[in-house]
């Protein structure tokens, strides 16, 4: 019973993080932990901008 419990944790952590994903993909942010994902014309990588700088606050 418990290892049950335990997949069924498991299961709804991934499904939420899967949904996620998909909702933050479909609102066209292209690095998702980035709070700059937005803004960022050029990608993840850093998320560095045309110029080179970092967008760091």
């Amino acid at each position: 019973m418990e290892n049950v419990i335990i997949i069924l944790i498991l299961a709804v952590v991934l499904a939420v993080a899967v949904s996620y994903i998909r909702i933050a993909k479909k609102r066209g942010q292209k690095c998702i932990g980035c709070p700059h994902s937005k803004k960022c014309g050029t990608g993840c990588s850093l998320c560095k901008n045309k110029t080179g700088n970092s967008h760091q606050d």
